[in-house]
């Protein structure tokens, strides 16, 4: 009887050790290394809340987002791969009803994958993944700002390809960047409530924002539609999912992707948040994406479920152009955070990101890590968590870093891989770059305002650039020439990637939830 007894007792603490954590992932937009306090100690405002994140689990100083461009980067969050594996090179950013979505039918997703694990899954905010539109005569409709007149709601929702078809069970969101990209509606759980039948035009608009109300793109908008509030709407639709969960189905774990704006253009902080530092507008605007987290974070608190909840705070690629300059020549503000390039550009600055884990009493506090990181990574890192084994034509560039979540340094990723604007490769090996195409892979650099960001080319006849990131973290000086042999080693592994069709190892085994101690 006792021996019985004891053994059931072990049974329920080693079931009650392995449920499954609840996930959050917090991703920001055109968010660069140098736009958060606990990245960049000289930044023109301060993000408490996002250090407090920080020192409360894990900061990575080398993670990368998979494109210097939206879409392509929220691809690889929820498949955790390249956009090549998708489209066979790149992929731009959608506009107007673009589409069809770059996540293909049958193809496991982040959300399809927790959900065949028991999850509730939402997602509340930017999609820009693609989406597909019909007209009133059944034809998929192209991109463009023209061709949203021409939808036909009934015939073209509920949605083939939106979230609710790839893995989410509930979904809040804008089919583009929220506040720049026409086609400007919301789509809840598949269907439009509100179709776009009128003309937006920012000259007309009460909209403050002054130049930094750069990039509000004037087309067809939806009655009601907000663009000042749009991130607080879009946490009130995270909130409520999770209290409802809580409410309804507290015996499941949940996963919601709270996808912003921030600091996307065009910066529009909401009214409360003006003024709230001395970084200007845009200052404001990333202060209020910091209070935005924290609420989240205090939200997990006040359900008493902050130690059985795993966050991830990420951001889709570097800062905007414009915003790069306007910081440093207003504020002495840094966004890239001391590296070259910005978004679009295949430089440093164009991909390598913020990426912070939390996960109390789970992942040790305190720690910054020097392991390489790609967005794509998030997908296998859930699946060693929460015990699921991907199958080798899953998640192809996904490489599970629970090892660093739980203070390995020995190095997990041998090689890594980024695409800037134009879908052109970027290849990392320990302390070497390859940059497979001359220039910056994304922004010109002969407008006057970026002018003053040119540096001299000093292998001007190199198709290609190779830079020793430790030696030469500007990326000033190519070595294309003078290192022939890892140039040629480099140009061979970025083939052997691409070809083989992946570049994260087979027979990935996930860790579970049993070897990850509780602290």
């Amino acid at each position: 009887m006792i021996r019985s007894l004891c053994l059931s007792v072990l049974a329920l603490a080693g079931s009650v050790s392995a449920k499954l954590p609840n996930i959050v992932i917090i991703y920001a937009d055109d968010l660069g290394f140098g736009d958060l306090s606990c990245y960049n100690p000289k930044a023109a405002y301060k993000t408490p809340r996002l250090d407090q994140m920080a020192a409360e689990g894990i900061r990575f100083t080398d993670a990368h987002s998979p494109s210097t461009i939206c879409s392509p980067s929220r691809y690889g969050l929820f498949s955790g791969q390249q956009i090549y594996r998708s489209t066979g090179r790149g992929g731009g950013a959608f506009e107007g009803p673009g589409g069809p979505s770059y996540l293909k039918p049958g193809k496991l997703t982040l959300g399809g994958m927790l959900q065949e694990k028991g999850y509730h899954t939402g997602i509340f905010g930017k999609w820009h993944v693609g989406l597909t539109w019909l007209d009133k005569d059944g034809k998929k409709l192209g991109g463009g700002f023209k061709n949203s007149l021409l939808i036909d709601y009934e015939k073209s929702t509920p949605l083939i390809d939106g979230p609710n078809k790839r893995g989410f069970d509930e979904s809040f969101i804008t089919p583009n960047c929220p506040t720049t990209d026409p086609l400007y509606v919301y789509i809840e759980n598949g269907m439009v409530p509100i179709p776009a039948d009128r003309r937006y035009d920012p000259k007309t608009s009460p909209n403050p924002g002054g130049k930094w109300r750069w990039d509000n793109d004037a087309g067809w908008m939806a009655p009601g539609y907000q663009f000042v509030d749009a991130d607080k709407l879009f946490y009130a639709k995270t909130k409520n999912f999770i209290t409802e969960h809580r409410e309804k189905t507290p015996e499941k774990p949940f996963f919601v992707v709270f996808s912003t704006q921030v600091a996307h253009a065009p910066v529009l902080p909401a009214e409360e948040f003006n003024g709230a530092t001395k970084g200007g507008p845009r200052g404001d605007f990333v202060y209020q994406l910091d209070a935005l987290t924290g609420r989240v974070l205090d939200l997990l608190a006040e359900l008493e479920i902050d130690e059985e909840t795993l966050v991830f705070f990420n951001a889709d690629n570097g800062a905007e152009t414009v915003h790069v300059d306007w910081m440093r020549e207003d504020y002495h503000h840094d966004a890239s955070g001391g590296w070259r390039g910005m978004k679009r550009d295949g430089w440093e600055g164009g991909h390598r990101v913020p990426f912070m884990v939390r996960w109390p009493g789970r992942i040790p506090k305190g720690q910054v890590s020097d392991q390489m990181a790609n967005t794509t990574d998030i997908m296998a890192t859930i699946a060693s968590v929460v015990g699921y084994e991907l199958p080798d034509d899953a998640a192809t560039d996904s490489y599970d870093l629970v090892p660093a979540l739980l203070g390995q340094k020995e190095p997990i990723r041998e090689h890594l891989l980024t695409q800037s604007f134009r879908g052109e490769f970027q290849v990392r090996k320990g302390d070497w770059k390859y940059l497979d195409h001359k220039g910056s892979g994304g922004n010109g650099y002969k407008e006057e305002s970026m002018q003053k960001y040119v540096l001299p080319e000093l292998a001007p006849d190199a198709p290609g650039q190779l830079y020793n990131l430790t030696t030469d973290p500007g990326e000033t000086t190519n070595l294309y020439f003078k290192e022939e042999a890892k140039r040629l080693e480099m140009q061979a592994l970025l083939k052997t990637l691409k070809e083989s069709g992946r570049s994260a190892p087979k027979g990935r085994k996930p860790l579970g939830m049993e070897k990850i101690p509780k602290k």
